[in-house]
């Protein structure tokens, strides 16, 4: 299956300061979510890119584009009907690009710098919610804390990793909203590898700490930090910064990990109502 001729682009908005690290891990997620659907337009906006120099098209310039290409095309298409007596295509009277936060779960204030550049670029985008809480999110930190050495790879398997870690901190970023999104997420952990999961906001100062803390008490002494982010949206400091200051391991944020990809499609399928071959929940691994 390839994409619908004429729809809308998707474009990812990557949050946190633009940079190489950056557009590597957008450039794959893209680079995934095309290998799923063939023919997608697909392009990256900086959402705190000022100016977009340096080759990091700021969101608002990437969105303004498309509205103009969306005017021009909607122009052409209804010249074009008018003149051949019939109706405009489907197409011309939707979105002119969905955007995608690249967001593990919600951050209030980035959403709302993403949704300010959707509201004042002039033209009707959709903004779709963002990637988390989700299973994929679960199975995905799973695989990062497996190749930490932090997990075993497979429950099934009957061999033990001795440094695997009897308790998670899950850590996010954008304060108490987000880790309790995350603890949805965690939940999923938690089912998956056996062991109690905390989900706690590293932008929060003590927060992570605190949860390592209370996992403890409760009985957990080989602890790990998995970083609930995908990557760009923090500094990547601030997980080890904070696995040091709670005494623990950390995992590495999630990255284009390919269900990072599939999840980003499944938001732009979603909302256009395309359907795709591959079911969202199909076990990568």
């Amino acid at each position: 299956m390839t994409a619908p001729t004429g729809a809308p682009p998707l474009v990812l908005a990557v949050p946190g300061a633009p940079g190489p690290a950056a557009r590597r891990i957008a450039e794959e997620i893209l680079s995934i979510a095309r290998s799923e659907l063939p023919g997608l337009d697909a392009r990256i906006g900086y959402a705190d890119a000022e100016g977009g120099a340096d080759g990091y098209p700021a969101l608002d310039a990437v969105l303004g584009y498309a509205a103009a290409q969306h005017s021009a095309r909607t122009s052409e298409a209804a010249a074009s009907a008018a003149q051949d007596g019939g109706d405009a295509p489907d197409w011309s009277r939707g979105p002119a690009a969905v955007v995608v936060p690249l967001l593990a779960g919600p951050d209030t204030a980035v959403l709302r710098r993403i949704r300010q550049s959707v509201v004042s670029s002039g033209s009707a985008f959709e903004l779709t919610d963002t990637l988390g809480p989700h299973p994929l999110l679960a199975e995905a930190l799973h695989v990062r804390l497996s190749e930490g050495g932090l997990a075993r790879a497979d429950r099934a398997r009957l061999f033990t990793v001795t440094t695997a870690a009897d308790g998670i901190v899950l850590a996010t970023v954008g304060g108490t909203e987000a880790a309790q999104a995350a603890g949805i997420t965690g939940m999923l952990l938690s089912a998956r590898l056996a062991v109690p999961v905390l989900a706690a906001p590293l932008d929060e100062e003590g927060a992570v700490a605190r949860a390592a803390d209370e996992l403890r008490a409760a009985g957990s002494r080989n602890l790990a930090l998995a970083p609930c982010l995908i990557g760009p949206e923090a500094d990547e400091a601030l997980p080890s910064m904070a696995a040091k200051e709670a005494g623990c391991a950390a995992a590495e944020p999630l990255g284009a990990y390919p269900a990072i990809g599939r999840l980003v499609l499944a938001k732009y399928t979603e909302l256009l109502g395309i359907v795709t071959p591959s079911p969202l929940g199909a076990p990568l691994r």
